[in-house]
């Protein structure tokens, strides 16, 4: 082999070396500041009030409201859609 070709596989060898090198330092990286977030921030509980049962759903919603949500739904679904819950978003 020439030793042009040496030093090429030599600087090939250098570069991806390199490569991996950076490449592990920014996992390591991203995962101890992932780590040290989850560790020293609380998680809050959130709440969640969900209509239960469809007479809860007509009290917040007027009927004609409620016909053309399920109208939408129905089309838009080709009749495959259910409606679980309706929450009135401000």
């Amino acid at each position: 082999m020439t030793p042009e070709i040496i030093d090429a596989f030599g600087y090939l060898l250098i570069g991806m070396i390199t490569v991996f090198t950076v490449l592990a330092l920014v996992v390591l990286t991203g995962r101890l500041i992932i780590w040290g977030v989850n560790q020293t921030t609380k998680e809050i509980p959130s709440v969640k009030k969900s209509a239960t049962n469809i007479s809860e759903i007509h009290q917040e919603i007027s009927a004609q409201k409620m016909a053309a949500i399920v109208a939408a739904v129905d089309i838009v679904t080709q009749g495959k859609g259910k409606i679980t819950s309706i929450k009135k978003v401000n």
